[in-house]
């Protein structure tokens, strides 16, 4: 058997580092696709949540406007924010018409509890207890979306993952967050 020479041991030495960045570049496309259409999907199911919410409140809304006359204008920004969900164009759009619903409902949550025979109303009481599922499900939903966001911003904001992302086309996620003034009580005046 022959010596190798040192110039095909280069050779095979640079093909190995050819095939192990090949892989490498791979894989990290993969993973950076993976992610997108991870995001993409549970995106979907946070817009699954927000329908089953915009499917009950009609519902709410019904059982509990004869009671509550008076209330109309909380009826309107329900309806109006609902129409603002509809007609929105992208993530954060919906983002902040979903905020809107959130407002509008937690002010017809908060007379509703001022109305002690709307509260012993079985429809009512099933259609509170639908409603207050599907907020914390919308909540986990959002959740796992943040998640998912986060790690492909990790790995698009680590070397190498920063140059690989850049030359693929990927870029940053945004985050779910809520809309400015959310932490606020809504004011109810009855």
């Amino acid at each position: 058997m022959g010596k190798i020479n040192n110039k095909t041991a280069i050779w095979w030495g640079l093909l190995i580092v050819a095939v192990l960045a090949g892989i490498y570049v791979w894989t990290a496309y993969n993973r950076f696709v993976t992610l997108n259409e991870s995001i993409s999907n549970q995106w979907a199911q946070v817009e699954s949540q927000y329908q089953r919410r915009f499917d009950l409140i009609p519902n709410l809304v019904s059982s509990v406007q004869g009671i509550m006359k008076q209330e109309q204008a909380v009826f309107g920004e329900l309806a109006a924010a609902r129409a603002q969900y509809s007609g929105a164009a992208g993530t954060n759009e919906r983002a902040e018409a979903a905020t809107q619903v959130e407002g509008a409902l937690a002010r017809l949550l908060a007379i509703m509890e001022n109305y002690p025979e709307l509260k012993s109303a079985g429809t009512v009481q099933t259609l509170m207890a639908q409603l207050e599922g599907t907020e914390n499900r919308i909540s986990v939903e959002r959740m796992r979306y943040n998640d998912f966001v986060r790690s492909l911003n990790v790995m698009v904001k680590r070397i190498p993952g920063r140059w690989l992302a850049s030359w693929f086309g990927f870029g940053e996620g945004s985050y779910f967050e809520a809309a400015e003034g959310a932490e606020e009580v809504p004011e109810v005046v009855l």
